[in-house]
């Protein structure tokens, strides 16, 4: 069953109700150490890789902060004892952030586009308007007012100025929780303004325990795999579970694995899938899929290190592909990939011809 489909209070995968957090202790220590000290900023920059846990790391602050300082002798993730920033799922605070109901919470994220049937491509200057007037006003609970921002990379302009003007005059006891994948599309004032905590990947262990919980109808091989595919990322991870991206990875593999000795009817059946107009997320997801097996081949080819094989026979495909022609020849070929799938996306074009096409760009420099 896909995210979506869950009933809300109950899809594990919501960071305002997720309590699982997994590799990031130290940076939860950095900020149960500001607490304890007192010594609080009033704006926390969160930067990493999408899907390692930045946004859930900002919810656990809040559930954290506007509980008083939490359940710091509560049960972790598997049981363990945890002095970090935990609280009870069944706190009263931690249900009503679960809920979107805290009064001393505001969350800033894109907003659904009702008429292009989408989520907007940025936040706008509309949704950040009302933010200095919130973190100004009084407690509703007596405690602290909280912003969190999922991304902060992705407000327009007018938003981050919006953004930064609060920034520059803070409140007392307003905190704003910036989320940031790539923290350097931000505006330099306002990341001087915040403290920054670097979130990186997971080990391959937690992601594979972190599905155990989120999927514990897979079994201990795919959850491996996924990790393998995830590089750190649960976030990541789940995306393509949902997707069935580790079986969409194992049939690209194979048909790039036969080549330069083509099977046309496989790479036909499998470009067909993706044609019909619903299957945007897959196609998306194979293009990405087969851009990073593309990049693992040619920093093989230039580096000698093998990547780890994730499924049976694509080290052999990557041997045969780095030995096949010259590392500019592959650069090349992967450039051209990437601008037609591209340019598909963008332009609505013919995906199993893109396929197809790019199957055969890769078969043609084989025997070139």
């Amino acid at each position: 069953m896909a995210k979506e489909d869950l009933p809300e209070e109950e899809n594990p995968f919501d960071p305002r109700r997720n309590d699982a957090l997994l590799g990031h202790e130290e940076a939860e220590k950095v900020i149960v150490d500001a607490w304890n000290s007192k010594r609080m900023h009033h704006a926390w920059l969160l930067c990493g890789p999408k899907g390692v846990g930045k946004a859930t790391l900002a919810y656990r602050m809040a559930r954290f902060i506007l509980s008083g300082g939490g359940n710091n002798a509560g049960a972790g993730l598997f049981g363990e004892q945890n002095d970090g920033l935990y609280v009870d799922p069944e706190d009263p605070v931690a249900r009503r952030i679960a809920g979107g109901g805290h009064g001393d919470l505001k969350v800033i994220e894109r907003q659904y586009d009702d008429k292009k049937k989408r989520l907007q491509g940025e936040i706008t200057v509309a949704s950040v308007r009302t933010v200095g007037n919130f973190m100004s006003k009084t407690s509703a609970e007596g405690g602290w007012r909280i912003v969190i921002v999922d991304a902060a990379d992705e407000l327009n302009r007018n938003a981050a100025n919006a953004i930064l003007k609060v920034l520059e005059e803070p409140p007392a006891n307003a905190m704003m929780i910036l989320v940031a994948h790539h923290p350097g599309r931000l505006l330099p004032t306002i990341r001087s303004r915040c403290r920054r905590l670097n979130l990186g990947p997971l080990q391959d262990h937690q992601v594979v325990d972190l599905l155990g919980r989120y999927c514990p109808d897979m079994d201990l091989g795919a959850r491996d795999a996924l990790s393998g595919l995830a590089e750190g990322s649960i976030g990541r991870a789940l995306q393509l579970h949902e997707v069935g991206g580790l079986e969409l990875y194992t049939e690209l593999v194979g048909i790039i694995a036969a080549l330069p000795n083509a099977d046309v009817a496989a790479q036909h059946k499998f470009a067909e899938r993706f044609s019909p107009a619903d299957k945007d997320a897959a196609f998306a997801t194979i293009t990405e899929l087969m851009h990073w097996w593309l990049a693992r081949m040619i920093r093989f080819a230039a580096t000698g290190q093998a990547p780890r094989e994730v499924v049976d026979g694509e080290l052999p495909a990557m041997q045969r592909m780095a030995a096949a022609q010259p590392l500019d020849q592959w650069l090349e070929v992967w450039e051209k990939i990437n601008e037609l799938m591209g340019a598909t996306r963008g332009l609505h074009l013919d995906r199993k011809q893109a396929l197809l096409n790019a199957f055969f760009m890769l078969e043609e420099t084989m025997r070139t």
